[in-house]
């Protein structure tokens, strides 16, 4: 079976995000050896936390694609919707984690946050719901 160039982008990414939490693993790992409690930033634990489940989330998504009825264009579109706000969160949590600012991002918002949060939960799920949905008319209908 001969993979979409959806498909193929959408696990490309899934793989990368996956190397990144692999890299973010290491750094957790030094921090944690190098800190007097044994602990990394809890900043750079949710990094390297969420790093594992995008990766893995973005593999389903990369499924659900390949399977999905939708033209090629809308579901990479939907999808790269999905892996940006992915990354994009990955890497607040590393700029958190690199300057030790805070442990809860939410306790003293900087500027446009809940606009990024209120973007997020919209072109996440908007862009799971679509590929969902052309997963389900494909394999379906």
């Amino acid at each position: 079976m001969e993979l979409g160039i959806d498909t193929k982008i959408v696990l490309l990414s899934s793989g990368l995000i996956f190397l990144w939490a692999l890299s973010l693993g290491v750094w957790k790992y030094r921090q944690m050896a190098t800190s007097a409690n044994s602990l990394a930033h809890p900043y750079v634990d949710i990094a390297h936390r969420a790093a594992l489940m995008y990766s893995f989330a973005t593999m389903l998504l990369a499924a659900l694609v390949q399977f999905s009825d939708w033209p090629t264009a809308v579901n990479l579109t939907a999808a790269l919707v999905v892996v940006f706000f992915f990354v994009a969160a990955i890497g607040s949590y590393v700029a958190h984690g690199l300057m030790r600012d805070t442990d809860n991002q939410f306790t003293h918002p900087v500027a446009g946050t809940h606009a990024f949060m209120f973007a997020l939960i919209v072109g996440e799920i908007g862009g799971t719901a679509l590929i969902l949905a052309g997963f389900v008319r494909g394999q379906f209908f």
